[in-house]
């Protein structure tokens, strides 16, 4: 009978354990940061590890194989207002999805916050509430709302590269997040379209527009249809992949200077180069001026190809 009830335990527990979305590895910077105990900061990012691993962001149910890689390290820059429980900070993000029959993963987020500000105290779990994104203290409740932010970026991003806009859902959750954020007296920096052009406001807004529709249709055709298909087709693969680019392009010319534009590619253009480089010179060349005009500061990974 106990060992009848161990089992039972142990297959409760296995279930519970794979149904989360996110495998995410945290660390966290503090060396800028003097005259604080260091475990405040153990502590800090014990409870980011505990909220994104352990939140449940979807009704989905998650096998521990098919739970999404992703990084965050978040660097302490200083303390804010003479306050010792008050930061300012940026947070690097990163994701990948996997490739059907590859060892591969492509990466699909890799992209730096600048604008982060919150107040944490050691041993406080965070806890974050779709329903109540404000919490009781705003500063307190901006960590939790900036890392729900970006897992349900996340993993819109990675439904939407399995199924054509297939996290509409999840991005929208993120959007409602910036809708209701965390505000004390005036609005914290980050959340508002008058706080600059690339921002969380920027990139949810562009992600969710119709005017950016085809954005997420060539993230589906880049993904699904074409690195998925490259270990049994490889040559179509390839050339299914680079079709987006031109969708891309044409995005870019109604929308000069997008946040969105500029997300993609820091997170695609090491990608986008290994597979133009596997394709003919001829078939290659009518691409290379789109992808300059597109991602300047990577200029000479792509001239590199002609």
């Amino acid at each position: 009978m106990l060992k009848k009830l161990f089992s039972l335990i142990f297959i409760l527990y296995g279930s519970i354990a794979c149904a989360q979305e996110l495998n995410c590895k945290v660390k966290v910077l503090h060396e800028k940061i003097a005259n604080t105990d260091q475990q405040v900061f153990t502590s800090m990012e014990r409870s980011i590890i505990e909220l994104m691993n352990t939140h449940k962001w979807t009704t989905d149910e998650f096998q521990a194989a098919e739970r999404i890689d992703c990084n965050l390290l978040v660097n302490i820059t200083s303390k804010v207002g003479g306050d010792d429980n008050t930061y300012s900070a940026t947070i690097s993000i990163q994701a990948a999805r996997p490739v059907f029959n590859a060892g591969y993963t492509s990466p699909t987020v890799n992209y730096v916050d600048k604008d982060v500000i919150f107040k944490y105290a050691q041993f406080s779990p965070l806890q974050f509430d779709d329903h109540n994104v404000n919490g009781t203290d705003a500063l307190s409740s901006n960590l939790s709302a900036i890392l729900a932010y970006y897992a349900y970026i996340i993993l819109g991003l990675d439904y939407d590269s399995f199924a054509l806009n297939g996290g509409t859902d999840i991005l929208k959750k993120a959007q409602y997040i910036v809708n209701n954020a965390p505000e004390q007296g005036t609005s914290i920096s980050g959340w508002k379209a008058v706080d600059g052009s690339r921002n969380r406001y920027w990139l949810i807004d562009q992600l969710l527009s119709p005017r950016f529709q085809d954005f997420r249709s060539a993230w589906y055709t880049m993904h699904r249809e074409g690195l998925d298909n490259m270990y049994s087709k490889p040559d179509t693969g390839r050339l299914t992949y680079t079709s987006a680019i031109p969708k891309l392009n044409q995005l870019n010319k109604d929308n000069p200077n997008s946040m969105l534009i500029q997300f993609f590619f820091n997170a695609k253009t090491d990608e986008m180069v290994k597979v133009m480089a596997q394709l003919p010179k001829i078939v290659r060349a009518p691409y290379i001026p789109m992808l300059l005009s597109m991602d300047v500061p990577n200029a000479a990974k792509y001239n590199n190809l002609r």
